[in-house]
């Protein structure tokens, strides 16, 4: 284990920011994760877990121990007639994971493609798109509890999985995940019901196709990080109650909307923020993109603060057209690791 210091995360988070973290450790095994702990307990540092990057913001200075998961692997657990279990390593890329699946004819996660980001950092968000999020195919999440001091699995049932959430997002400080246990499907089971998903997919039902009309309409809508640095979605689509949506309609009647359980409906974020003005707008060196409005894209250099000047701007913006208070997706760490809320 090889613990640098004084390291830039700049090529680690996909939104560019400049941020030099104190203490940084590359985390390749499960040895490594308590070795790393214990360290962090000596120097009474905090601990902040780095993944693939693409969901956080990070200030420029950062006095914690910055563990960045790589431990990779996938391993064949079990079978039966209709399904695979598999172990698969934190530190295993996404969207390379879900185009393996797809070769060894194992499915489920083909709407997910194209999520940037690593593999244990899946169950934290619990990520989702087109109709489909990871907790249905998740069976257990291996992790090193810190309050027990000791390597537990916990069982899909215990995850506590909802939209955008999770047990590990709930305790961001208790949980280091090191692998995740996937039951995948062996016959496909198509989810293509989904915006403009069916209408892509045309005659040609299969996965592998499915697997390259979500790349593609994804690509078609989302920047490239390498050209335009961003975090993906910037904020959830918010969930209101049935009440609410039909007060909304009675000014914005084409407002899209997504029945959910418990009389509550999903609406589109983006949609909210491109009718506040707000697609292809920039404030300063940050704006959301024009052809995707749910989408804060860094333009230069931006500081931690210029981004979330831009991104309070649209929420006010949002709550003073259809007074709804959109939520951000990224988490805000602050100079001593630790998450805080977006509302401080």
């Amino acid at each position: 284990m090889n613990i640098q210091q004084q390291v830039q995360l700049r090529p680690f988070n996909t939104l560019n920011l400049d941020a030099i973290a104190s203490h940084y450790v590359k985390i390749h095994s499960t040895d490594d994760v308590v070795d790393a702990i214990h360290f962090a307990q000596t120097q009474q540092l905090n601990i902040l877990i780095l993944s693939g990057g693409s969901n956080m913001l990070l200030p420029q200075q950062l006095h914690a121990l910055v563990m960045h998961m790589d431990i990779q692997g996938i391993e064949f657990l079990a079978e039966d007639e209709l399904t695979k279990t598999i172990k698969v390593g934190a530190g295993q890329v996404w969207h390379d994971f879900v185009l393996w699946t797809t070769d060894q004819q194992l499915y489920g996660l083909q709407n997910l493609a194209l999520i940037p980001g690593l593999v244990g950092a899946s169950p934290v968000q619990n990520i989702g798109a087109y109709g489909v999020e990871v907790g249905e195919f998740i069976e257990s999440v291996d992790v090193y509890d810190r309050h027990l001091n000791q390597f537990t699995t916990i069982q899909m049932e215990d995850c506590d999985f909802a939209y955008r959430h999770s047990i590990f997002k709930t305790n961001p400080n208790r949980y280091v995940i090191s692998h995740v246990v996937f039951k995948l499907l062996k016959t496909p089971d198509l989810k293509m019901n989904y915006g403009d998903l069916k209408t892509a997919m045309m005659d040609e039902l299969t996965a592998k196709n499915l697997q390259e009309q979500v790349i593609r309409i994804r690509q078609s809508k989302l920047p490239d990080p390498q050209e335009f640095p961003n975090v993906g979605s910037f904020f959830k689509n918010p969930i209101i109650s049935e009440h609410d949506l039909q007060k909304i309609m009675i000014d914005a009647p084409s407002i899209p909307h997504y029945p959910q359980n418990h009389g509550c409906v999903k609406i589109a974020a983006g949609w909210l923020i491109d009718q506040s003005g707000w697609k292809g707008k920039k404030l300063a060196q940050v704006g959301m993109f024009d052809k995707q409005a749910l989408v804060l894209v860094n333009y230069a250099d931006a500081t931690l603060k210029e981004v979330q000047a831009t991104y309070h701007a649209v929420q006010h913006d949002v709550f003073k057209k259809f007074n709804i208070l959109l939520e951000p997706e990224p988490v805000l760490f602050n100079e001593v690791g630790l998450i805080q809320s977006h509302l401080s």
